[in-house]
């Protein structure tokens, strides 16, 4: 299953990070899917930050960078994948 957790707010290509507020609960470890027109990628969050800090968990209104493993755009919807039921219902 999944749930929309924000929009990519920018991307810097350069270090391959995407910024975005998020709308949902987030954890290092959690599987990310990068979903726009051109963009379709689903990855395993491994680092992110909160104001350049390293952060294993963020929250919903939080503005977070996570590191990406293709290249973004600015609009492009962030979705948390999960299979369990349960989780979805902690989102």
């Amino acid at each position: 299953m999944e749930k929309e957790i924000g929009k990519v707010d920018d991307y810097y290509s350069k270090i391959g990070v995407i910024t975005l507020e998020l709308k949902g609960a987030l954890s290092v470890g959690d599987k990310i899917r990068v979903k726009g027109y051109s963009t379709d990628f689903t990855q395993v969050v491994d680092s992110m930050q909160i104001e350049h800090e390293p952060v294993s968990s963020a929250k919903a209104g939080d503005m977070i960078g996570v590191k990406v493993n293709e290249p973004a755009k600015k609009g492009n919807m962030v979705l948390k994948v999960t299979d369990d039921e349960k989780e979805m219902s902690k989102m």
